[in-house]
């Protein structure tokens, strides 16, 4: 029983990686009314990642659970200037130049991963295809304003104004190089938001008495926020042996078509016409020509 088990343990074990990630990346705002608003580059995230490989071979790939600590943000064009362009005697353009409100947000973020695999040049190079369920909770934030226009400062967080909680989906790409029981790789992934980082006009409408932390003179109706970020994986693979996938041999197709064998179809008229001398002159009515 004791052997068994401990078999069953190296089994299991063989389909397990554990991997720290690190990357940079860019946030963004998708507010409803249209606001003007940029990317957010320099968001930095990093954090541990757990696979499960499935012993069947190519067709379900690998599960697994992410924990990551993650920047989010938006800038955000809170004010404007008009320059009014044109030649004389035609109507002129009105040129906006925006100044930019920009507001850091630092997150945990725990998305549960489905990732179908293939592999390439004998088992050492893994190319892979992510789709992930995520959710976010906003530890902390701060905001600040371009050219410093108004001091920088730690957002205060309310509770009837700004939302903690967050989900989404998100989807991905990459590979990794496979070392011994080393894995090195690089993906590049979309983390599309779906929950709102403001709570909308409906809920809170009490912007007159906030400080410059709040920009907006009314909430917007929605605020879900994106992020795009590239990573680099080191893991670590908990068996030399290698994945299951690796020794699996798949059964070759069986052909559907029969070959055809002509002495087997010939036979039964050679054997019947076996002794016959062939007529040649039937042909032309039996007269023999003289």
């Amino acid at each position: 029983m004791l052997l068994v088990a401990t078999l069953s343990v190296e089994r299991a074990s063989a389909q397990h990686t554990l991997s720290i990630t690190g990357g940079t990346g860019a946030s963004y705002a998708r507010f409803y009314p249209t606001e003007v608003t940029k990317w957010l580059w320099g968001c930095e995230n990093f954090g541990l990642s757990w696979r499960f490989y499935s012993p069947k071979p190519r067709f379900v790939g690998a599960v697994g659970i992410d924990l990551e600590y993650m920047q989010k943000g938006f800038m955000y064009g809170y004010t404007y200037t008009s320059e009014w362009v044109g030649e004389e005697g035609e109507e002129k353009k009105e040129i906006r130049h925006y100044q930019f409100y920009t507001r850091n947000v630092n997150s945990l973020v725990m998305p549960f991963v489905w990732q179908p695999h293939i592999y390439a040049a004998r088992n050492h190079l893994r190319l892979f295809v992510e789709a992930a369920v995520v959710f976010s909770y906003n530890i902390s934030s701060k905001y600040s304003y371009e050219n410093d226009r108004y001091p920088a400062g730690k957002y205060e967080w309310k509770i009837p104004r700004d939302n903690r909680f967050g989900y989404g989906l998100s989807g991905g790409a990459g590979f990794a190089l496979l070392f011994g029981q080393v894995e090195v790789g690089f993906k590049a992934k979309y983390d599309f938001g779906y929950s709102d980082i403001l709570k909308n006009r409906n809920k809170y409408y009490s912007n007159d008495t906030d400080g410059r932390e709040n920009p907006f003179w009314y909430q917007p109706l929605r605020s879900p926020m994106d992020n795009l970020t590239f990573s680099m994986t080191l893991g670590w693979r908990f068996n030399a042996r290698g994945f299951d996938e690796w020794f699996t041999v798949r059964p070759k197709k069986e052909r559907g078509l029969d070959s055809f064998n002509f002495s087997s179809q010939t036979g039964g008229q050679s054997a019947g016409n076996k002794g016959s001398a062939p007529n040649r002159g039937g042909a032309r009515g039996g007269s023999t020509r003289r």
